[in-house]
């Protein structure tokens, strides 16, 4: 038995998109920092995944939040160490 799921549909998922360059260089500008001191999110993560991010890309990760009102990280995509 087969049973499809989004994982981007679920309710505790924040909202995860893949930034374009320009939207990265804009974020390493801002804040004035290289793309190697970004957070790490791992190639193989279920919503990395789903939404066809690549090694490298970008992503912005987009939270509710009850004080901020709307919470942006930002998380480069890594290949998981081999063991």
């Amino acid at each position: 038995m087969s049973t499809n799921f989004s994982v981007i549909g679920h309710m505790m998922v924040p909202d995860h998109q893949i930034m374009s360059v320009e939207e990265v260089e804009e974020l390493l500008n801002s804040y004035k920092i290289t793309r190697d001191q970004l957070p790490k999110i791992y190639h193989d993560d279920p919503a990395v995944k789903e939404i066809g991010a690549k090694i490298n890309d970008v992503i912005r990760i987009v939270r509710n939040s009850q004080t901020a009102g709307r919470a942006e990280a930002y998380r480069q995509v890594v290949k998981r160490p081999k063991k």
